[in-house]
């Protein structure tokens, strides 16, 4: 961002420092809480889901989470540092070894589940 105007870095920087989201990464099961506005007034949506990709990129950092809704996949695309989104509560951590889940598209039911973070370990033998 080094060839940016100074006040627009400036802005960037205090965005992403007032920025206190939960940490998560990719494989992780979320609850985003994102404001809707309807009319004029304003109510609190929860999208629950995995996430499948993560977009770094200082302000413009985006990441996706997929869900199944009524037998239907359903992905939506946040912006990080948004000012929409309220939280994010991370339900479960998922192992994974790859930077984007985009396989999880062509799977369904139980085959589209991600190992759990907390079963990874030491074997017990």
């Amino acid at each position: 961002m080094g060839s940016q105007n100074p006040k627009i870095e400036a802005l960037h920087t205090q965005r992403i420092a007032d920025n206190n989201l939960t940490p998560f990464r990719v494989g992780d099961t979320v609850n985003v809480h994102y404001k809707v506005a309807e009319g004029e007034k304003e109510r609190i949506q929860v999208f629950k889901g995995q996430v499948i990709r993560i977009r770094n990129g200082g302000i413009g950092a985006m990441f996706t989470v997929r869900k199944i809704s009524y037998n239907v996949g359903v992905e939506r695309i946040f912006p990080v540092h948004s000012p929409r989104i309220d939280k994010i509560e991370v339900i479960a951590h998922g192992v994974t070894r790859r930077a984007r889940l985009y396989f999880l598209r062509d799977l369904q039911g139980k085959a589209a589940r991600l190992k759990d973070a907390r079963d990874k370990g030491p074997s017990a033998s």
